[in-house]
């Protein structure tokens, strides 16, 4: 019966120092995913708390107040209008920005849309992330489409506007909800409430554009300004995914100033960017081909 040799000094030292060396990296690998885990966590949940601060803060002075601060001045619009070069019944398109609690609205110039505004938004509901299911109290974020049989003047929150959800993405998604609009009130289930007044004039915007032959405008809604700082601080969010597929629709209004062309294809939003001053009034629909045509 053989015995084992004994291993010698030099060796064990060796098998010793590899060891403790792949338990130096095991340790750093443990504690590097917890760092970016609970970093991502730690970011939601500061997320989270900043957005329930602000909506209720928002809430108080608009109670007090009936206007926000950040608000325009409601009373001058005319006067407002024309300092910016901007016409009643130019083609409009908007953008609403949940952590940031703004809704941009932009007015066509020539052949390029210029903002006209930024209002403060008093209340949205739910957290960072797409609306998934009816019920869930998310906002909706994504591209949606709005045309005058959306308008509702007879809101029991003053005045309304359906976004449309589910659009044709949502629907690739089987997510459901209904009813899911900009409105007045300042109060909110699935919603973007604002002041009474900011939705007034939001209003006249609106209907004077349709009146003026826009038979639709876009409303792109994000989670915030989709730099690659703010997706990279939160990369390890469960939408940042998502997240992505909006961010060429955002780059391509930021490079271009011009609503760039929407569809939905197997499931992904599909982005063209515009060559042209169309009215961005195009639907998005669910399709994988005639992408490219960007006039209207």
């Amino acid at each position: 019966m053989s015995q084992a040799l004994p291993q010698r000094p030099w060796r064990r030292a060796w098998i010793a120092t590899r060891r403790r060396l792949w338990f130096v990296l095991a340790a750093f690998a443990i504690v590097g995913a917890s760092y970016l885990l609970g970093r991502d966590v730690l970011l939601d949940y500061a997320d989270r708390i900043g957005i329930d601060a602000e909506r209720s803060r928002r809430a108080a002075q608009a109670g007090l107040q009936q206007v926000l601060p950040g608000t325009p001045d409601l009373g001058n619009l005319s006067a407002r209008l024309a300092g910016s070069g901007l016409t009643m019944g130019a083609p409009i398109f908007m953008r609403i920005f949940k952590r940031e609690f703004e809704l941009e609205l932009w007015m066509r110039k020539g052949d390029r849309f210029e903002r006209f505004a930024v209002y403060p938004i008093c209340r949205w509901s739910g957290d960072l992330g797409p609306k998934l299911r009816e019920g869930d109290s998310q906002a909706p974020e994504g591209f949606y489409t709005v045309d005058a049989k959306a308008l509702n003047p007879a809101s029991r929150w003053h005045r309304s506007f359906n976004l449309g959800f589910p659009n044709a993405f949502d629907r690739a998604h089987n997510r459901t909800g209904s009813f899911l609009m900009v409105h007045g009130g300042c109060a909110s289930v699935g919603c973007f409430a604002m002041t009474d007044g900011v939705v007034d004039e939001i209003w006249r915007i609106v209907t004077a554009a349709f009146q003026a032959g826009q038979k639709r405008f876009h409303v792109h809604v994000f989670p915030f300004r989709l730099s690659e700082e703010n997706l990279a601080r939160r990369a390890y969010h469960p939408s940042a995914g998502f997240w992505r597929d909006l961010k060429p629709g955002y780059d391509s209004f930021e490079a271009t100033q011009l609503v760039p062309r929407i569809g939905v294809c197997a499931g992904r939003y599909i982005v063209t960017q515009a060559t042209g001053p169309g009215d961005g009034g195009h639907e998005i629909a669910n399709s994988c081909i005639n992408l490219t045509d960007n006039k209207g």
